[in-house]
């Protein structure tokens, strides 16, 4: 069954659609199934990995109003092992349109479940706000990836995302947790950027993933040319960064998922004493 994680920041330029896309493109690399959602209006993510939005025939809009399967909408991108779930600014109107209907905050789950078995990693692009569509994200998700960059301005919506996080913990998805931290644009040489960076340490502690993406240039570039850094330039610092960050998260879910199944399995190991006794 894949991990499905949540990118998600509702501050906007902290580098979210950076990091799930990226991201994605790396585990791709290490040959492991992954599903990218662009669930953001802006389609960045879909633009990122070289889709022309407004010649898509289905978008993610598609799966979650009218419920259209998701293999009849996901795309192959041009990388191996990857594929996408693009959108358009069709999304825009999902917002409205799903008030109405209930259980609203449940329609990508739903959508996801049945393609679970397919994927070893679903990687979500949240919009850069806490409305619908990021409760939708966080409903289906297992875990919660921030992007934060290293400013005290950052810092302080960080405290609002927690706490939409645990209201979505008691509410909708029990399950649901903070799978990491990430810093990204830091300046070592800037002492703000330190700062911040043992700020959230000392408060988030072993949250804070190890790995911390660098302001770079060549990050910047790459979306124009519609392709991941390690296939615009492999051997920039960005390129090095997410595919540190990719291996940081294929550790930290396996792990994850290695303590859930420890919890479950006395659980069925009872079912199963029951059943003989």
């Amino acid at each position: 069954m894949a991990y499905i994680l949540a990118v998600s920041n509702q501050k906007g330029g902290v580098g979210k659609t950076t990091t799930a896309v990226n991201l994605a493109a790396c585990l791709a690399a290490a040959e492991q199934r992954t599903l990218l959602v662009d669930l953001d209006p802006q389609g960045n993510a879909t633009s990122a990995l070289g889709i022309d939005k407004t010649a898509i025939q289905y978008s993610s809009y598609d799966v979650l109003v009218d419920q259209l399967p998701v293999e009849q909408v996901a795309i192959r991108s041009s990388i191996d092992y990857l594929d996408i779930l693009p959108t358009n600014t069709e999304l825009v109107g999902a917002e409205i349109q799903l008030v109405p209907i209930a259980s609203r905050e449940t329609r990508l789950k739903e959508a996801l479940q049945a393609i679970k078995d397919q994927y070893a990693y679903i990687i979500i692009d949240c919009p850069p706000s806490l409305g619908i569509l990021t409760l939708n994200a966080m409903t289906a998700s297992t875990g919660v990836l921030i992007p934060v960059q290293a400013e005290y301005l950052a810092m302080e919506g960080l405290a609002d995302l927690c706490n939409t996080i645990e209201l979505v913990q008691q509410r909708l998805n029990p399950e649901l947790y903070i799978a990491g931290i990430v810093l990204t644009m830091l300046d070592p040489r800037n002492n703000l950027s330190r700062q911040v960076a043992e700020e959230l340490k000392g408060h988030f502690k072993e949250t804070v993933c190890q790995t911390m993406v660098p302001r770079n240039v060549r990050l910047s570039e790459a979306p124009s040319h519609g392709l991941p850094i390690i296939l615009y330039d492999i051997k920039s610092k960005g390129a090095m960064s997410y595919l540190e960050l990719a291996q940081e998260v294929l550790e930290r879910t396996q792990q994850q998922v290695q303590e859930l199944q420890e919890l479950v399995e006395p659980l069925g190991q009872e079912g199963v004493n029951d059943a003989t006794a």
